[in-house]
């Protein structure tokens, strides 16, 4: 005799009856893992029980067989407790996916059941025939649509990589990793290595003073391998760098964010897109944090919980696109990608980056906590003339001078004056208040003489 679970999971359902929601669970479950649907327990977990003629039974798995595509036929089992009848029908995962119910497809995602969209419907069924969307042909593109220089840096790359590397020229590279077939190329071909821009691998790029006020914003359609450079640049320009004083002959630079940890978010964000989406991928920087969404869920009904633990077996959306990668050495091995970023932050001191599965996509936000980086020196100024005119006298314009001026001399302990002056926008003799201030106070130094000394910070 079965053992009743306490709760529904992403193996089991409970139902007070049998309807049609408990055939979508089954679809559910065969296109994930298999699972149990308890008919005769409500959504609590209480035993309500069933009635059964001679017939029930039967019945259930003619309308379970009529209903579904390919046909499902579960195992049952009747459960009798405290004078209560339970009806348990089970279903392993169906070998060949996606199942559907009335015409319409299911998958599981934790405890409850979620129609699939087109796209998840076409990924599944390639995932069960050991294929994917990229691997198949763009019939209306062919070698003529490709830059040979990019098709050749990747080469070059790969052969530093492993000298062992045959590969000699650009068609014996493409045909060794079918990237042609008869005279198309693959999908995953041309966004690799497209010569022109293309509208399927656009990614939308802003930076946002508040969750409305956009101070800059950029779209890039190029060949994915190239974004992977755009978007770090993007981001780069955008967040925080502090000169960490050590004491050192040279001072040290921390970044607002981990740059392998958001590599590694970029990377993923890019090989793992669902390229069948019309949506874009989109980044937005705030002050203190940033999102990256993605489209496409995550994939074999991974949960949350499975992808922040490591405990799932990872299956690539674009498999010949992860292939190259890793050849490359964009990517270590599939499937440690989010363990890599949780570690990275963690060992950087920051907190733990979020994971959300949301409508059409999955998004990654990370955070750059409270005590860490400070203004970049293109943003100061442009807060800074915003103080001036609100109030010359502030606390917090006196505090950002200051950190400008360090700022200013860590990178150059000979700089002038007037060149201080020039880069925080104040004039000469307000200049000098500061810097006086600053020496009063031993944050700085002058060592040797007006014309030949240096500054130095304390």
């Amino acid at each position: 005799m079965l053992n009743i679970p306490e709760k529904e999971s992403e193996t089991v359902e409970f139902k007070s009856s049998f309807h049609d929601e408990v055939i979508q669970s089954l679809v559910a479950f065969s296109n994930a893992k298999g699972g149990i649907v308890y008919v005769g327990i409500n959504d609590n977990g209480l035993i309500t029980g069933v009635i059964l003629g001679k017939e029930t039974v039967q019945q259930w798995i003619n309308e379970i067989k009529t209903k579904t595509e390919p046909s499902l036929i579960p195992d049952i089992e009747i459960i009798e407790i405290n004078n209560k009848t339970i009806v348990a029908l089970s279903v392993s995962e169906f070998p060949v996916k996606p199942v559907s119910a009335k015409g319409r497809y299911y998958k599981r995602a934790g405890n409850s059941n979620h129609a699939m969209s087109t796209s998840e419907v076409a990924n599944l069924h390639l995932q069960t025939v050991n294929s994917s969307w990229d691997f198949y042909p763009r019939p209306d593109k062919s070698t003529a649509d490709l830059s040979i220089e990019k098709i050749q840096k990747a080469i070059d790359i790969i052969t530093r990589r492993n000298p062992n590397n045959n590969i000699t020229t650009i068609d014996e590279f493409l045909q060794k990793n079918e990237l042609v077939k008869g005279d198309s190329i693959t999908n995953a071909c041309y966004l690799m290595f497209c010569k022109d821009k293309n509208l399927y691998t656009t990614i939308q790029m802003g930076y946002f003073a508040s969750e409305t006020v956009i101070k800059d914003d950029v779209s890039i359609s190029n060949d994915i391998l190239s974004e992977v450079d755009e978007v770090m640049s993007f981001v780069i320009k955008h967040i925080n760098k502090e000169i960490i004083v050590s004491g050192q002959p040279e001072n040290t630079e921390r970044w607002q964010y981990p740059m392998e940890g958001i590599r590694e978010i970029i990377l993923n964000m890019i090989i793992h897109r669902d390229y069948t989406s019309s949506s874009d991928s989109i980044i937005k920087i705030f002050a203190d944090h940033i999102l990256f969404y993605n489209p496409g869920s995550l994939p074999n009904n991974i949960t949350i919980e499975q992808l922040l633990s490591n405990t799932y077996v990872s299956t690539p959306r674009n498999r010949q696109i992860a292939k190259i990668a890793k050849e490359m050495g964009l990517i270590e091995k599939y499937g440690t990608g989010i363990k890599r970023v949780l570690d990275i932050f963690n060992n950087y001191g920051l907190p733990q980056p979020r994971f959300e599965q949301i409508p059409g996509g999955f998004a990654v936000t990370v955070f750059s906590g409270t005590s860490h980086g400070t203004l970049t020196k293109t943003d100061l100024k442009t807060d800074l003339k915003t103080d001036l005119k609100t109030d010359l006298k502030t606390d917090l314009k006196t505090d950002r001078i200051d950190r400008e001026i360090a700022l200013l001399i860590a990178e150059n302990k000979h700089i002038t004056i007037s060149e201080i002056a020039n880069h925080i926008n104040l004039s000469i003799s307000g200049t000098k208040l500061r810097i006086n201030k600053l020496r009063k106070n031993g944050s700085i130094i002058r060592i040797g003489s007006a014309k030949g000394g240096h500054w130095e910070i304390k």
